[in-house]
């Protein structure tokens, strides 16, 4: 938590942590429709929006009016978040990290939140209203987080890991050849090697020594800390691998500037950070409460591990039901006990596939997918099909897990989001771990279903072609509205997969329990780590590398983001169950997920209205 409090997460390093089975950390988001800021100069090439992108309402265009003041408050602290969905004018900036940062974004968001609360005093349309309070709330929000921190956390950022993010967000296949020059320009402003920049590094040594000043602050964990130290060279490595990629001639003595400055941060935070930190990584409850609200859990921690406790113990009887007819089926005879599903999911992860087979592999299940959802009238999909790739090692390392990262949004000229598969995890010992949770045949369905479609990539293919306001897509966007409809998608699909993808996607239901148990445990101390390792390892079915990656999610990478699954689904569920009461036989399974994936990034509460009053009429 506590290196993400000052800024969000730059372009790449926060999308690769948002979409994913892993971590997820909210990241500004913007659609087609949301224009031109008017507070951006052009110093990357705009792209022509695709031909295909309808023209917006006009209520849409309001808001999206609207939208630019809470935007301008924002992007000039995290700039690469703009960048990276498209909206010109930031490729060549970088996020601030200059003195007194917290108090000028707390300003410059309170100036925006008055000018939005004018809008709607005497804004009218109904729609423009909701956008309006959204923003506003929004607003509130980041204010409280930033006075949350300042009160809770000492400051301390893993700087190779921003850097590559940022580095990472311009320099990829994603982004228009026009843009990727500016990776350059981007990573001489992170080492000081511009016209009026500070490295980075220094920056973030400052801000450090000033939060050690404040009263009661908590240092980092140890878990954390060591985990960066340990991901330090591979990030160096990955940024110069991208230069090389896209042939860079004169990236030279940036690269150079960039090992002696990273390595130099690595050894300040070992002498100067870690000796500090504290062996607990439990976080202030103050915080943790804060980082369930942003990631739009809005019930205790106390009842979340109630409800998911209950969801867990259905969930493995159902599992327990189901695995003697798997194992049947696939000639499993070496299972003495057929009802034991962790042997059984053992012995199908056992049959893996090389990674030189791994995309071939996966799109073999993506084809089937797509004739399914029309055949069934789950909801609409594009005709084109979608793009899956195998993740390098620093993309890997950046995100352990499973992940969709969106194009363009802006700007886009027919760039597709990726679904992308992690390849290992580097543990803070430097050994390599290595998964086995996503490579095997069975798994392919659940794992494409919510990464591709039709979950995250629909979800954004659709906001992209059919445009919502930027209030209902970068605004209301948390970790509860986006990963609810991915693990809907995955219940969609589930009656038309294979016995075995089944199975999986009830391990994979049933590791969202756990998360929404674990999670606030660790957090409120109701357990230790050793023991949530035994539950996914041998409960869940997890290996040792997805177990560590999800711990370490629990413990410091995103605190209180674990349950938002499971609690994301559980209100999409129970919408959609109290829409067919009220409609009947008048109920319509493709015009309600059509509906929903129209309405962007609704959160629950409001996702409900939109639902009772226009689709359930």
């Amino acid at each position: 938590m506590s290196r993400q409090t000052l800024t969000a997460r730059p372009a790449a390093l926060a999308l690769a942590i948002a979409l994913t089975l892993g971590a997820t950390t909210v990241a500004p988001l913007s659609v087609a429709q949301a224009a031109t800021s008017s507070t951006a100069t052009a110093s990357s090439s705009a792209a022509t929006a695709p031909a295909t992108a309808p023209a917006s309402p006009e209520w849409v265009k309001r808001s999206n009016e609207f939208a630019q003041i809470l935007l301008k408050a924002q992007v000039q602290f995290s700039p690469e978040s703009a960048s990276f969905f498209g909206i010109p004018g930031y490729d060549d900036k970088v996020f601030d990290l200059g003195p007194n940062l917290e108090q000028r974004q707390t300003q410059a968001l309170e100036q925006a939140m008055a000018q939005l609360n004018k809008k709607l005093q005497v804004e009218r349309d109904p729609n423009v209203r909701q956008d309006l309070q959204i923003m506003i709330n929004q607003a509130k929000e980041s204010i409280d987080g930033i006075a949350i921190s300042q009160r809770n956390l000492v400051t301390w950022i893993d700087v190779p890991g921003a850097v590559f993010g940022g580095v990472q967000g311009l320099l990829s296949d994603q982004v228009q050849a026009e843009r990727r020059p500016f990776a350059l320009t981007r990573l001489q402003r992170y080492l000081g090697l511009a016209p009026g920049s500070t490295p980075l590094t220094q920056l973030a040594k400052d801000r450090y020594a000033e939060s050690l000043q404040r009263p009661n602050v908590v240092m980092p964990s140890k878990l954390e800390v060591e985990d960066a130290l340990a991901k330090t060279d591979i990030y160096i490595a990955g940024i110069g691998k991208l230069f090389e990629k896209y042939k860079f001639t004169d990236a030279g003595p940036a690269l150079a500037a960039l090992k002696t400055q990273m390595t130099d941060y690595a050894q300040w935070t070992r002498t100067e950070v870690l000796l500090k930190a504290r062996p607990d990584a439990r976080l202030p409850a103050e915080v943790y409460a804060y980082s369930l609200r942003q990631k739009g859990i809005d019930i205790s921690p106390q009842e979340l591990i109630a409800r998911a406790e209950t969801q867990f113990m259905e969930t493995r009887a159902a599992m327990r039901q189901l695995a003697p007819l798997v194992a049947k089926q696939q000639g499993l005879k070496n299972i003495k006990d057929p009802s034991d599903y962790v042997a059984v999911l053992k012995a199908l992860k056992s049959k893996t596939i090389p990674n030189d087979k791994l995309e071939s592999s996966y799109r073999t299940v993506i084809d089937q997918i797509d004739p399914i959802i029309r055949r069934e009238r789950i909801v609409d999909v594009p005709q084109r099909p979608m793009v899956m790739r195998l993740g390098s090692e620093a993309e890997s390392a950046a995100q352990p897990a499973p992940h969709f990262l969106p194009a363009p949004m802006i700007g886009n000229t027919g760039q597709q989001g990726q679904f992308v598969l992690p390849m290992t995890v580097k543990g803070a010992d430097g050994k390599s771990l290595a998964y086995d949770d996503f490579n095997n045949e069975s798994v392919r369905w659940t794992l494409s279903a919510h990464e591709g479609r039709p979950g995250h990539e629909l979800q954004f293919t659709r906001m992209l072609e059919k445009g919502v306001s930027m209030a209902r897509s970068m605004f209301a966007f948390n970790s509860v509205n986006v990963e609810g409809w991915a693990l809907y998608a995955e219940a969609e699909m589930v009656p038309y997969e294979p016995l075995d993808g089944q199975l999986f996607a009830l391990q994979f239901r049933l590791m969202r329990a756990a998360r929404a148990i674990l999670d606030p445990m660790l957090n409120l101390g109701l357990t230790d780590r050793a023991r949530a390792g035994e539950i996914l390892e041998q409960d869940v079915g997890l290996s040792p590398a997805m177990a560590k990656q999800e711990l370490d999610r629990y413990m410091f990478n995103s605190p209180g983001q674990a349950g938002s699954y499971f609690y994301g689904y559980q209100r999409l569920m129970q919408l959609r169950m109290d829409t067919e009461v009220k409609m009947g036989r008048k109920f319509d399974r493709l015009g309600f997920n059509n509906f929903i994936l129209d309405q962007g990034m609704l959160p629950p509460e409001l996702l409900k209205q939109a639902v009772d009053e226009q689709f359930a009429k």
